[in-house]
């Protein structure tokens, strides 16, 4: 092994790393962490950020939670890891009984993965795959919203707008009618695709990717009753928007909508480690039973309900239900909105400022004919910015934004909401 000598973390990183969604030729150097507890990141010169966006939306009840700790290395004293296939365990077991209880609707099923991306393409193979069983393959066109991301793997790929993130790929994607989270378009789209529509995936009231965009929940509940006339599934990516985000366990409990899918990861374990579910109901779940072994749903992973992430979730959802989690974000989001709305007045129409539970966005002007969008050029320096004032913001293109975890403090909310409006001032 060659000597480190005494260069420092980040320039070791930038001889061996490959980092994800950064341009290595324009971005600097990552900040070098070296530890974190509750809402702080240290760094290792020892300076402190907020971290402001719950480390890419999953870090749901803060760093180093004494209780997920324990429940982490009690697990993995005991049971450390064994295959799903053929076999099966109590934290498991457990874990998918729990999510059963709390879960809308009649979901009673839980195949496990590894992370959102995975939990969606699932989710698209169970859909097809029953259509396949019922005798019509040529159910195999998704509908999603225009804007969408739903990951990168190529399922999940070819539900999300190719623009910016999948062009590359657009040869290798499937069939998919993209529609706006607009009241009738969904129904239409299932009415103009007829007998070739397999089902409608949709980002319930919050869509992430595309710039924190929110929308009616009366869209959900037209999406749920034109599936239901047509007999195909909803499935729902609750991957960001679960366990509290929007104010709700779930954000399609704000539609009163019970999906046929249901893909959740992120904060399924308090994001502390890389654990996934597509949760499905018992009819689904019927139409793979067969004589005939063929019919299964071959899909699997090595690390497919892995003990120790199954005991870390159980620990998370117990956090969750006691400490009332969605209310603990709902208060934050409106505490960094109301501070935000206060300073702006009028200006706060302007910039399109909304909240939805822990989720506070706002849209910053761009010049004429400056990108907009994930691409647009204030995200970089920005973010920059925000380090220099103590926080971790990573602005959507144009769109700056606060998902802080839901032990973050009243001071913390303030210091967010100031440093927000500084960087409105630089953005312009």
């Amino acid at each position: 092994m060659s000597s480190t000598g005494k260069r420092s973390l980040s320039e070791r990183d930038a001889r061996v790393s490959w980092h994800p969604y950064t341009q290595h030729a324009l971005e600097e150097e990552p900040l070098p962490i070296a530890s974190a507890h509750d809402a702080t990141l240290v760094l290792e010169d020892g300076r402190e950020l907020i971290d402001g966006i719950s480390s890419w939306w999953a870090c749901l009840h803060g760093h180093g939670r004494e209780e997920i700790v324990t429940a982490m290395q009690r697990q993995a004293r005991e049971l450390d890891h064994v295959l799903f296939a053929g076999t099966t365990h109590e934290p498991a077991v457990q874990l998918a009984e729990s999510l059963v209880e709390v879960a809308p609707g009649n979901l009673s099923r839980v195949f496990f993965s590894d992370n959102g991306s995975a939990a969606v393409e699932i989710a698209l193979k169970l859909a097809y795959q029953r259509h396949v069983h019922a005798g019509e393959p040529k159910r195999r066109v998704f509908i999603s919203l225009t804007g969408s991301y739903h990951g990168d793997t190529f399922g999940a790929m070819s539900l999300g707008d190719p623009d910016p993130f999948f062009l590359p790929f657009a040869p290798l994607l499937f069939q998919v009618e993209r529609v706006n989270p607009a009241l009738g378009e969904i129904p239409a789209a299932i009415n103009r695709l007829g007998k070739m529509v397999a089902g409608v995936v949709l980002e319930p009231l919050v869509q992430g990717a595309a710039g924190m965009h929110m929308y009616a929940p009366e869209v959900i509940q037209e999406a749920r009753a034109a599936c239901d006339r047509a007999g195909i599934p909803l499935i729902v990516d609750e991957v960001m928007t679960g366990f509290g985000r929007t104010g709700s366990l779930f954000a399609c409990e704000q539609a009163n909508v019970a999906p046929d899918l249901m893909a959740i990861a992120k904060g399924l374990t308090g994001g502390t480690m890389p654990l996934a579910a597509t949760l499905a109901t018992e009819e689904i779940f019927e139409t793979f039973l067969s004589e005939d072994r063929a019919k299964a749903f071959f899909h699997g992973h090595t690390f497919t309900a892995h003990p120790i992430g199954c005991a870390v979730a159980l620990a998370a959802l117990e956090i969750n239900q006691r400490e009332d989690t969605p209310a603990k974000l709902r208060a934050i989001g409106e505490r960094i909105h109301d501070r935000l709305h206060e300073h702006l007045g009028e200006r706060a129409h302007e910039l399109a400022l909304r909240q939805l539970g822990g989720i506070v966005a706002l849209d910053l002007p761009t010049a004429k004919g400056e990108a907009t969008g994930y691409l647009a050029n204030q995200s970089l320096h920005l973010r920059q910015a925000a380090i220099a004032r103590g926080v971790l913001l990573r602005p959507l293109g144009n769109v700056l934004y606060a998902m802080p975890p839901s032990c973050t403090t009243e001071s913390e909310c303030d210091r967010l909401g100031d440093v927000m409006l500084e960087l409105i001032d630089l953005g312009r």
